[in-house]
């Protein structure tokens, strides 16, 4: 079951996606939620269109402060990209906003702040969505990892470098070389998550510390996180930095390990790697 809020103040909105993404209001909170458990809650091309819509309504919609992206169920924030879908040659960002990236959202910051409830597993893409958030809860069985090489890929959607910038470079390189998950314990002992809570109430937690935010000014917040991330409007992030990681993609995108390892995660069997 989705975790869900019976707050009077909550109003679900028409959304077109609504097969794959909700949003509903809460106060001055809207709630984003990738509705694909079946699936663990992975990105195909709707989600990634609908995730964009959503958030360019949270930015322009003035009565909304705060943002909370989380997954349906309770397995999964987010497994990532639906490599079926890839395999199948669909793309995983908006292509109508492509400047977004993964998911129509790690490469484009709002101004307001935008908290991840992890609910369960966050990894690959999953995981690099809660790196772009700028404060994450998670229940005590979330788990956090880059599985990318095992399928011959590399966490391209901004954690192959943004990891480094939030934990040491060691234990960020553990992570992406390894691709062995960790706990949310650990995680929060490297400060990838503010606040730990027990199994079902990611949500809850995650409202009650927006609602923290929303008791303050809502432009002396927004002014913090321009000055805490450095962005200006209409700026892009981290631009050399992504410059260098569609380099190292594209290259690795055209090898035949990186073939190899898709095709193996669909056929569900070992990867028989080539180095070429």
């Amino acid at each position: 079951m989705a975790e869900q809020n019976d707050s009077a103040g909550s109003a679900s909105a028409p959304n077109p996606s609504d097969a794959v993404v909700r949003t509903d209001v809460v106060g001055r909170t809207l709630v984003v939620t990738i509705d694909r458990p079946e699936v663990r809650n992975a990105v195909d091309l709707r989600v990634a269109r609908a995730l964009a819509d959503a958030f360019t309504r949270a930015e322009d919609d003035p009565e909304i402060w705060t943002v909370v992206l989380t997954g349906a169920g309770d397995r999964a924030f987010s497994a990532g990209a639906d490599l079926k879908a890839v395999f199948r040659g669909e793309v995983v960002h908006d292509p109508e906003r492509p400047e977004r990236g993964f998911a129509g959202l790690v490469k484009h910051d709002i101004s307001k702040p935008v908290i991840a409830a992890v609910n369960g597993l966050a990894v690959g893409g999953g995981f690099e969505m809660v790196l772009h958030c700028d404060l994450a809860v998670a229940v005590a069985s979330a788990v956090f990892g880059f599985p990318e090489p095992r399928v011959g890929k590399m966490a391209a959607a901004g954690g192959a470098f943004r990891i480094g910038g939030q934990i040491p470079p060691k234990l960020a390189a553990e992570l992406l070389f390894t691709g062995t998950p960790i706990s949310a314990a650990r995680a929060a002992e490297l400060g990838l998550v503010n606040r730990v809570v027990p199994d079902g109430e990611a949500l809850t937690a995650a409202l009650a510390l927006a609602d923290e935010i929303n008791r303050n000014s809502p432009l002396s917040v927004r002014a913090s996180k321009r000055v805490l991330l450095g962005i200006d409007p209409g700026v892009q992030r981290d631009g050399d930095d992504w410059a260098r990681i569609a380099a190292a993609d594209d290259e690795l995108l055209r090898s035949a390990d990186a073939e190899e390892g898709v095709r193996a995660f669909v056929e569900k069997r070992e990867p028989r790697w080539t180095g070429k």
